[in-house]
């Protein structure tokens, strides 16, 4: 077989396979110039190391948060559940002022995150890798808040919001 022979996944075929993934949901938070909160719904998320407490979340580079967080230097994740699928959503769209109504609130070091999440992790940027079209920003996990009740969470598969029952 030579190499001309070897098929080659198109982007599509590529999305098609991963959408039959399932996957957590999180939102990714920080502040950007001027104190703007900046954020995105992401389902590439998940822990690296314990010792450091490491996560990695992956950021597509044409995100409109894209700017933020490739300077900022905390941010913070939060856990969805089945509760914040308008939230989620809301995140997941470029363009639209994801701030602009309830559901969120202040981490203790002041970053917004969402309101009721099943789980809140405030990080330090521990590195940041390119990958493609994608950052990979890994953050060292400071602190961690578990939300008051446990509840089943929220996964992306088959390109939508679905819940564990």
């Amino acid at each position: 077989m030579t190499a001309e022979t070897v098929r080659r996944a198109s982007s599509e075929d590529f999305r098609a396979a991963m959408a039959r993934f399932a996957t957590g949901v999180v939102v990714v938070t920080t502040l950007g110039d001027g104190g703007l909160p900046r954020g995105f719904t992401a389902s590439s998320f998940c822990s690296v190391s314990l010792h450091p407490p490491l996560i990695l979340v992956c950021l597509a580079n044409s995100a409109d948060s894209f700017d933020a967080f490739d300077s900022c230097g905390h941010f913070a994740v939060s856990v969805l559940g089945p509760e914040h699928r308008s939230l989620a959503q809301r995140f997941a769209t470029k363009g639209t002022d994801k701030f602009a109504s309830e559901g969120l609130s202040r981490t203790p070091g002041g970053l917004p995150t969402v309101a009721g999440a099943l789980v809140e992790l405030d990080c330090d940027v521990y590195a940041r890798h390119p990958a493609g079209d994608h950052t990979i920003l890994i953050g060292r996990v400071s602190d961690t808040r578990l939300g008051e009740r446990a509840a089943s969470p929220m996964v992306y598969y088959e390109r939508n919001f679905r819940f564990l029952a």
